[in-house]
């Protein structure tokens, strides 16, 4: 499993518009794909400024080249995007998972 992270900052005013906007784009496009295996949104606030990272669960590197075409490494936006980001990073990051069993406390 691989999980693909994207990281987006805005100002903390706008923050629950723009996560409203990820949810309609972002995580439709991504859960609508073949081998998207869940998503999520962190969010911190710091001050002024909201951090937003998208982070996505797919089953191979095949299945996030559906969603992102094949320089996956390249952070996907959406026009919109331009309203509230304060930035557009480039890249993204991709992670090998590992699940693991905690033991019960």
């Amino acid at each position: 499993m691989i999980v693909r992270i994207w990281h987006g900052r805005t100002k903390s005013k706008d923050a629950i518009d723009y996560r409203k906007f990820v949810i309609e784009t972002g995580i439709k496009d991504y859960t609508s794909t073949r081998g998207n295996l869940g998503a999520q949104i962190w969010q911190r606030q710091e001050g002024d400024i909201t951090h937003i990272w998208t982070v996505s669960w797919w089953k191979n590197l095949d299945s996030i080249k559906a969603f992102a075409g094949d320089e996956i490494e390249k952070a996907k936006y959406y026009d919109e995007d331009k309203k509230y980001l304060l930035e557009f990073e480039s890249t993204v990051m991709h992670c090998e998972t590992f699940n693991f069993k905690l033991p019960v406390q």
